[in-house]
């Protein structure tokens, strides 16, 4: 969490959308964690970073039986991202509120859908859907979709050309229940990475919850 001054100084309102993020319940596929938050975007900011990685089994040693459960290991990187959360007591126009969220997700695409002229636009429906879905209500909503083409030659030419697929996106939170919106991004990050989405009435975990 970035912020000016002592913890004492911190608004209630800022700390009351801290606490709301704490509560928010996401899926065991996605892992977590708060990092630094960005100091010249706003007064007060936190910032989370999420990936989600392929599940791979791990071999049964020699001494486990068959029949116990057997672990998993993390393999290939699914999709990334950034959550940001912004605050300025002051307001901003540009926001139309005290509040900004500023997302970023990455993941790779199979070659068939990545190469879809449509990908930007359902990338972004992804993203109206979700925040819809989860009952986050939003104003003043905008981003980009980007679709990055990587290509090898020379020694690296037997590679296989990859497209990644970038949404950056930012809105105006209309209401002070930032779970809704968190809980709205880390599904949109799952939908990246080819999860689908979780039977009705069925709530995930996370790996680690923030401190």
């Amino acid at each position: 969490m970035s912020s000016h001054g002592p913890i004492s100084a911190v608004p209630p309102a800022f700390l009351d959308a801290l606490a709301a993020v704490r509560r928010t319940n996401c899926r065991s596929e996605l892992r977590l964690e708060e990092i630094p938050a960005p100091a010249r975007l706003a007064p007060y900011a936190l910032a989370l970073a999420a990936d989600v990685h392929e599940r791979l089994p791990r071999r049964l040693s020699s001494t486990k039986a068959a029949s116990e459960p057997q672990s998993t290991s993390l393999g290939e990187e699914l999709a990334t991202g950034r959550f940001v959360l912004l605050h300025d007591p002051a307001g901003s126009s540009l926001w139309d509120g005290t509040f900004r969220i500023v997302t970023y997700i990455r993941a790779r695409m199979e070659s068939e859908m990545g190469n879809d002229a449509m990908l930007g636009s359902v990338a972004w429906t992804w993203l109206v859907d979700a925040l819809d879905q989860s009952g986050a209500e939003y104003r003043q909503a905008g981003g980009t979709a980007t679709r990055v083409l990587s290509e090898s030659y020379g020694t690296l030419a037997d590679r296989t050309d990859t497209i990644d697929i970038e949404l950056r996106a930012s809105w105006t939170p209309g209401d002070e229940n930032i779970s809704k919106h968190l809980q709205a991004w880390a599904d949109m990050v799952c939908t990246f990475a080819g999860l689908p989405p979780l039977p009705q009435g069925v709530t995930a975990l996370p790996y680690r919850r923030l401190s």
